[in-house]
């Protein structure tokens, strides 16, 4: 890892850099994609799907059959954590249900505000070098206690055109009504346009590399809304001489091998502890089976030594972490003073893995330093707030003149006499 020491300010922009291409690196690819499979529907996602994932299929939906085999065939201790995994992501999300805020604005004036379900999302499962069922769970259940009535699921195929088994039994466990063997900017755009088999939707969740994140953005310009811009994924710890060095250099690990491009960052204000969590990285790394893929996001990755408090936390925000650790002494000034993080973890005994699986939180969040004005995935991310209101004729009353002068003002006469005429009748009736 390159280790870096007491860097000023001017230089954090620098030191923090991504190690992602470009936009307009990949944007050429995925708008010709995004062209095609809008003019040839299936048979375009076909060509993609042979090109990039090395399959031809009769039917990129996954059956009933494949359904049945799979739960059958899924081991039974994953399906034991997954209902576990499933319980707590269930209770974290329930509790964000919130009910009708009703307010009389003004004597005769009632407004309210109630919330109703996306009624179609399409959630992105990536399925490359690793197949993230954890990312089902967190996207399909808060879909389903939101109350969307369609949830498609798109997911790359292997070589022998199957989905993995857990993938296919966490989409079944938590409602997700269509599964696909679909993947990367394809996917994106099938759910985009829709096609001959896979219906369109209205918002696209879920992370993906940088060619599925640019996707995503440009599913936007054809009306559908997406979660966020996630890309590589990516992990930043602070921590003192409180720390234990193997916990950390395992943090740090768990991140850099989910990808080449992923990112780990370790601030420090002790040095002693850089040096033991150095080493500790490489003794862990050996032991690793994706040794290869987190060597290389290691080689990304910064050890930063800072002074103080004050200094770390300055230079965190700046960053803006998808996942962010805290293993200080001093703890609350980073709880209560951080301003842009994904999600927080706290504590020795608080791994960034527990987020990912089982705790309950999600672990759909903002990358690339989109923590500074995105949240990550909620409840709330599958609803859509709806306002309502109802005047009376007192209402209209006590607001009438405050609408007719105000729309004066701005010029809009149609807005003025739409309410003066309201306001005539009344005066009429009651004359």
């Amino acid at each position: 890892m390159n280790k870096i020491y007491t860097p000023p300010p001017n230089d954090w922009k620098e030191i923090l850099r991504r190690p992602t291409q470009t936009v307009e690196d990949i944007e050429a690819t995925v708008i010709d994609i995004f062209k095609e499979v809008n003019q040839k529907g299936d048979a375009a996602v076909a060509k993609y799907t042979s090109i990039f994932d090395g399959v031809t299929l009769k039917s990129n939906r996954v059956s009933s059959l494949e359904i049945d085999q799979a739960i059958d065939a899924l081991d039974q201790e994953v399906k034991a954590a997954i209902q576990l995994a499933k319980n707590n992501i269930e209770k974290f999300h329930k509790a964000q249900q919130t009910g009708r805020i009703t307010v009389e604005t003004t004597p005769g004036v009632s407004c309210w505000q109630e919330k109703r379900p996306i009624q179609k999302v399409g959630l992105y499962i990536p399925g490359g070098t690793a197949p993230l069922f954890s990312t089902i769970l967190m996207l399909a259940i808060p879909a389903k206690i939101a109350g969307c009535k369609e949830i498609v699921l798109c997911t790359p195929p292997s070589k022998e055109g199957a989905v993995n088994p857990a993938i296919i039994y966490a989409a079944q466990v938590c409602g997700v009504t269509r599964i696909y063997k679909v993947g990367g900017i394809q996917a994106i755009a099938a759910m985009t346009f829709g096609t001959e088999t896979i219906p369109q939707v209205y918002k696209i969740f879920g992370p993906g590399n940088q060619f599925v994140t640019v996707a995503k953005q440009l599913a936007t310009k054809y009306g559908v809304a997406i979660d966020m811009p996630a890309g590589p994924s990516e992990l930043l710890v602070v921590a003192d001489d409180t720390a234990d060095a193997a916990f950390v250099a395992s943090d740090l690990l768990s991140q850099a091998e989910h990808g080449t491009d992923s990112q780990v960052i370790l601030v420090s204000t002790s040095r002693n502890l850089i040096t033991a969590v150095e080493k500790e990285i490489q003794e862990q790394m050996s032991t690793l089976s994706r040794k290869r893929i987190a060597q290389k996001a290691i080689d990304n990755s910064k050890l930063i030594y800072v002074e103080d408090d004050a200094t770390a936390l300055a230079l965190i925000d700046e960053y803006g972490p998808e996942h962010f650790i805290i293993c200080m002494e001093n703890e609350d000034f980073y709880v209560n003073g951080i301003q842009n993080a994904g999600s927080v973890f706290i504590g020795n005994y608080t791994p960034e893995s527990a987020g990912d699986y089982a705790s309950g939180t999600n672990h759909t969040l903002p990358t690339n330093g989109y923590a500074k004005q995105y949240s990550g995935v909620s409840l709330d991310s599958f609803l859509k707030s709806m306002t309502f209101q109802k005047i009376s004729e007192e209402g209209i009353k006590n607001i009438g003149n405050a609408i007719e002068v105000m729309a004066a003002a701005e010029g809009l006469g149609a807005h003025k006499n739409a309410v003066t005429l309201r306001l005539d009748k009344i005066k009429k009736a009651t004359s």
